[in-house]
């Protein structure tokens, strides 16, 4: 008989079928990655030092990459497992139960008493211009240990996802527990550092960046898909397997060692409301097609995953606008 625990997944991820082979409650997708409590003020305008505006009004949220892209991965129906730390405080426990609602395992999210669950204070103006401090915290005591202990889920997922909003050591030590054992490895330089490991590069499966992080990057400014191209080229020089540079509305451009010409997927036109955490939309729709639907081309998962985004976008939120896989077409599937 399956339980209810057991059919929302969230019982542990790494119990154990026949002969050695994962069991129903081997997580397909795996994010090691960050957990961010937004907390939004809404104001007219931003205020300057010393001074004190009224605010119209006030939500929290919830946010970080990492847990942005596992939710969107959970909501088209992956079986996911987030390795992650928050604080032992109210926003660590709001958080954990945020993720057990969507169907997310929590059995590698850890609590710690050293710092506060990770936050990011945020003001916007009625012009939707805006000023944010974002305090990582109990993100950056996500350490190699937690990464000991989520081992057996990791090496038996069927795609690692990581970024880098934790500790990048911990994410660069992920990809390679998943790569060791033959896990599809997807990975997000965002946000992103000048002086990147070049291991990162060689441990990538998948690397996907924006135009802003393949800037950084790259030194190269993305204006245009010509752009999106060399970029594209020299990441694969610097030994990534298949880079994706994703163009907001313009959609992506995509190139791989076996396809060495850059190949634009453009994105279908939409009326964004609100484009906040439309990328971890889009990797963690990437995550999904990759863990179930293997034998896809690449073009048509980069296609579908776009798809995914642009819904997104038209929603206000960054969690609170990922779709669910039963409000989407269900060609997507």
């Amino acid at each position: 008989m399956v339980t209810g625990e057991a059919r929302r997944g969230l019982l542990r991820p790494w119990a154990q079928g026949a002969r050695g082979r994962p069991g129903p409650m081997a997580a397909a997708v795996v994010v090691v990655g960050s957990c961010v409590t937004d907390l939004v003020s809404l104001t007219t305008r931003l205020p300057r030092a010393g001074e004190t505006v009224l605010g119209q009004k006030f939500f929290i949220g919830f946010g970080g990459k990492g847990a942005n892209q596992c939710v969107q991965s959970a909501r088209l129906g992956a079986k996911t497992s987030l390795i992650c730390k928050v604080g032992k405080d109210s926003f660590g426990n709001d958080y954990v139960a945020n993720l057990k609602k969507n169907g997310v395992s929590t059995a590698f999210v850890g609590q710690t008493t050293e710092a506060a669950t990770g936050t990011a204070s945020i003001i916007v103006n009625s012009e939707g211009q805006n000023v944010i401090v974002i305090v990582p915290g109990a993100n950056l005591f996500l350490n190699s240990e937690d990464l000991k202990r989520a081992s057996d889920v990791i090496c038996k997922a069927k795609v690692v996802v990581c970024q880098l909003e934790i500790s990048p050591a911990v994410s660069l030590e992920a990809l390679k527990m998943a790569r060791a054992s033959g896990v599809k490895t997807l990975f997000n330089p965002a946000p992103a550092l000048a002086d990147l490991d070049p291991q990162f590069y060689t441990h990538s499966d998948i690397f996907c960046c924006n135009e802003t992080e393949a800037e950084i990057l790259t030194g190269i400014p993305v204006g245009n898909l010509e752009d999106a191209g060399k970029v594209g080229r020299m990441l694969l020089e610097r030994g990534c397997k298949l880079v994706i540079v994703t163009l907001g509305a313009e959609g992506c451009v995509m190139i791989s060692v076996e396809e060495p010409i850059p190949k634009h997927v453009p994105a279908g036109k939409v009326r964004a409301v609100d484009t906040t955490g439309a990328g971890d939309s889009f990797v963690g729709a990437l995550a999904f097609y990759l863990a179930y639907y293997p034998k896809l081309p690449m073009e048509e998962v980069v296609r579908k995953s776009n798809c995914v985004a642009s819904v997104s976008v038209q929603a206000s939120g960054t969690q609170s606008s990922y779709p669910y896989r039963k409000d989407l077409p269900q060609d997507l599937f």
